[in-house]
């Protein structure tokens, strides 16, 4: 995927993260495409220790993983803070 798609993929991932999370008034756009790419990642690593595809492009799978993915990273961030 070129730039862009990604951008546009994080922000799409990081946003639907941040309104299951209940964190999406806290943070703006930025926010949400670096959580997004950010969860990308983290969601391909886990799906590959359960033995599945990771992101495999610009598709509803994909964006499943990188919701996971970004729900992970916000959770994590929310024990840190505590």
């Amino acid at each position: 995927m070129g730039i862009v798609l990604w951008i546009i993929f994080g922000a799409i991932a990081g946003w639907i993260a941040s309104v299951i999370m209940k964190t999406n008034s806290r943070q703006g756009t930025v926010k949400d495409i670096v959580l997004g790419v950010v969860g990308a990642v983290v969601g391909g690593f886990l799906m590959g220790l359960v033995g599945q595809a990771g992101v495999t492009g610009f598709n509803i799978y994909s964006l499943v993983v990188a919701v996971i993915g970004a729900v992970v990273v916000i959770y994590i961030g929310r024990i840190m803070q505590n």
